[in-house]
């Protein structure tokens, strides 16, 4: 057990490091960051922030020394360096976990493997015949990077057969996977955190709606049926159980419109519909990705109340300054920004939650002050 007083060090500086900082500062523990870019959100509220390549293996070594345990809030840290500090610290989620969830082809063979529900799926490698495996799932489809895809990014859709030369084009000589396009009823999500002592705690399941393939809205409680929700509660536990889990972990899943479950993406670290835990739940998911890399008993996921929860993009500032005011006059409103000092289109600025007495008031609040600011 890690107790309080100890040091976290966290890799990656960006606004789920902050959060997961400000938990970890304010259950008495020290926090160290590991950023590459300097001045990053998460430094600024941490103790120390260390500015170098994750594959400088010295500065990532003296980094790992420091540390009573080591965990990193987005994916795209490369694996291979993990595995050299291992052995010279607690590292959660492990190493193994993070190589499987950050390759597309890694993650859906792991799932299949593993008898999760998935959409069907088939891999080429660099320079391979894409035009051949398109056919083979089948159109329409989604052609998607292998290495490093988030928020839409490094993908595709191939909707009718003339779409197939420009994915041809586009992916010309780069490892990919081809999904079958799902046309889904909705997306919903959960986060589950596990100890290293196998305790499993899921988070009330979120309803997502995304625009531009970011997360613009997530709806708590889910507005579906009692037996979906019980479904993807259970796919998390078994999915944070068979792939050795130590910490936290969102998992995105596409409900199709005869009511079946399929696991889309994994992400081992806090997710961006959790955020929501931070203002209607008894304890934060940041809070509790805390305690289970620290050994501590998890804290209590239930709901509060109602909530929705909004992004702040970059776009909020096309016309200069959001109107914050708009938000803080509302006692039922949280507003959290990440403290990055440029927008740009796209770019998570931090975000708003709206509690009320259901979720249907929650939403068209959140709805009109999003329109105001």
């Amino acid at each position: 057990m890690i107790l309080p007083g100890k040091t976290i060090g966290v890799l990656g500086g960006g606004q789920l490091g902050r959060m997961l900082a400000q938990a970890a500062t304010q259950l008495g523990y020290r926090v160290q960051v590991y950023e590459p870019q300097a001045h990053s959100p998460a430094g600024a509220v941490a103790h120390r922030e260390i500015n170098a390549a994750y594959e400088d293996l010295a500065a990532l070594t003296a980094f790992a020394r420091e540390c009573d345990v080591v965990t990193y809030e987005f994916e795209n840290v490369p694996a291979a360096p993990l595995q050299a500090i291992e052995a010279l610290t607690q590292l959660y989620p492990h190493w193994r976990v993070l190589e499987t969830a950050q390759n597309r082809s890694r993650e859906k063979r792991w799932l299949r493997d593993n008898g999760f529900p998935h959409a069907k799926f088939s891999e080429v490698a660099a320079g391979g015949d894409l035009g051949a495996a398109i056919r083979q799932v089948g159109v329409p489809c989604v052609v998607k990077t292998a290495d490093f895809g988030y928020d839409g990014k490094g993908q595709l859709k191939v909707m009718a057969e003339a779409d197939v030369a420009a994915a041809v084009g586009k992916f010309h000589g780069q490892p990919v996977v081809i999904e079958q396009f799902i046309d889904f009823a909705c997306e919903v999500s959960a986060v589950v955190a596990r100890s290293s002592g196998g305790e499993v705690r899921v988070f009330p399941i979120s309803e997502n709606i995304h625009t531009n393939h970011i997360l613009d809205f997530a709806i708590v409680p889910a507005r579906v049926p009692a037996r979906v929700l019980a479904q993807a509660e259970t796919l998390a536990r078994r999915i944070a159980e068979k792939i050795d889990l130590t910490g936290v972990m969102g998992v995105e899943f596409f409900v199709t419109k005869s009511g079946d479950v399929l696991v889309n993406e994994l992400a081992p670290r806090t997710h961006n519909s959790g955020h929501y835990t931070m203002d209607a739940c008894v304890t934060s998911q940041f809070e509790q990705q805390v305690r289970a890399i620290c050994g501590l008993p998890l804290g209590d996921p239930a709901l509060l109340s109602p909530v929705v929860m909004v992004n702040i993009l970059g776009e909020a500032w096309a016309k200069g300054e959001p109107k914050w005011e708009v938000l803080l006059a509302e006692p039922a409103v949280r507003l959290h920004l990440y403290g990055k000092s440029e927008p740009r289109p796209g770019r998570k600025m931090g975000h708003f939650t709206v509690r009320a007495a259901d979720v249907e008031a929650a939403l068209a609040k959140a709805r009109a002050l999003k329109a105001q600011l």
